[in-house]
């Protein structure tokens, strides 16, 4: 059976998420959590943003998910892949990439590396860089040297762009559609790909340069704002509502519900393929926690996703914390409770 949050548990969480907006740390958000066997409960904080009049965030409220896009895009896309047999995690990415007539010493790295961050390639990804070339965007990057050996963890965002070429070419099919296919099919309804029309509902993000308007709608990661907003690793969107079910499914799946194919593959990437610091591991894409009981993952806007299969809860952080700076530090509390919550058993 799993193993309901608490009524202290929400207070503690909705004391704690008021605060930080109180703070500064963001305008406003929304929790979700929750386990397989309920509906979710959702907790609101402040107003969706100041350009959203007194809107106050709730559960149909769309936030631009930055890097969750790499577990709600990327991961489960990979995982029916791999079930498909169309990928082979050990396998060099270049061989699920269009041909290429160079040296490729970053196409050597495997599915498993880049999805686990153990890849080597290099860290900073600046795809402005490559504007004028006349190569394809693969190429070039499969071109680059590596940083670092194979096999220590660095977070790098380029192995999911990688990724996310290589299930389209794979796939005969654009990102955003295969996206879009797979969150039709888990009754994610309201989960795009970018950018999305500005609405009261639609949460700002960044003001990059004073008095220029606000990344609104728009992916706030260049990267993927270079790639039109569809990339596999940023510029996904979604709601508290649609995170929450995801959540759900893939407890229920891994607990034997696998209607999906996700099942097996959860289980596979609670599997640690290399530490990070001591007490968190990196499993494939997702953070463990907990001696492996509790993944999860961030996103640099402000969003985080908590799962505990044992216990079978979630718990689902929207906000954009961005809209002011850097949202990592404003709301670490927050994340810091959310983590210690969900690892309760």
């Amino acid at each position: 059976m799993p193993t309901p949050f608490t009524a202290d548990d929400a207070t503690r969480l909705s004391e704690t998420f008021a605060q930080v907006v109180a703070d500064g740390a963001s305008p406003g958000g929304v929790i979700a959590y929750g386990t397989t066997d309920d509906n979710p409960h959702f907790l609101s904080a402040g107003k969706v943003a100041p350009e959203c009049g007194n809107t106050t965030p709730d559960q149909n409220t769309t936030y631009d998910i930055a890097s969750l896009t790499k577990v709600v895009a990327t991961w489960p896309l990979i995982g029916q892949a791999l079930d498909a047999g169309l990928l082979d995690l050990d396998a060099p990415i270049r061989d699920f990439l269009p041909p290429m007539n160079s040296e490729t010493p970053s196409g050597e790295a495997t599915v498993r590396q880049l999805i686990a961050h153990t890849s080597g390639l290099r860290a900073s990804t600046r795809l402005d860089h490559y504007r004028g070339s006349d190569l394809p965007l693969h190429e070039l990057l499969c071109r680059e040297s590596l940083e670092d050996s194979p096999g220590q963890h660095r977070y790098i965002n380029r192995g999911y762009i990688l990724l996310g070429l290589a299930l389209t070419h794979i796939h005969d099919r654009p990102l955003d559609h295969l996206g879009t296919a797979l969150w039709k099919t888990l009754g994610m309804d309201a989960t795009v790909y970018g950018p999305v029309a500005r609405a009261p509902q639609v949460a700002p993000t960044e003001q990059r340069i004073p008095g220029a308007p606000r990344i609104w709608g728009a992916p706030h990661d260049d990267n993927a704002g270079l790639l039109g907003g569809v990339a596999g690793h940023a510029g996904v969107f979604s709601t508290p509502g649609d995170l929450a079910v995801y959540a759900q499914q893939l407890l229920s799946a891994h607990t034997g519900g696998d209607e999906y194919g996700l099942g097996a593959w959860l289980h596979a990437s609670l599997v640690p393929q290399t530490p990070i610091e001591p007490g968190l591991d990196r499993g494939l894409s997702w953070i463990l926690a907990a001696g492996c009981r509790v993944a999860y993952h961030h996103g640099f806007t402000g969003t985080s996703l908590y799962l505990a299969p044992e216990t079978g809860r979630y718990l689902v952080i929207c906000t954009n914390a961005v809209y002011g700076g850097n949202a990592r530090t404003k709301i670490a509390p927050l994340r810091a409770l959310a983590l210690k919550t969900i690892s309760a058993t």
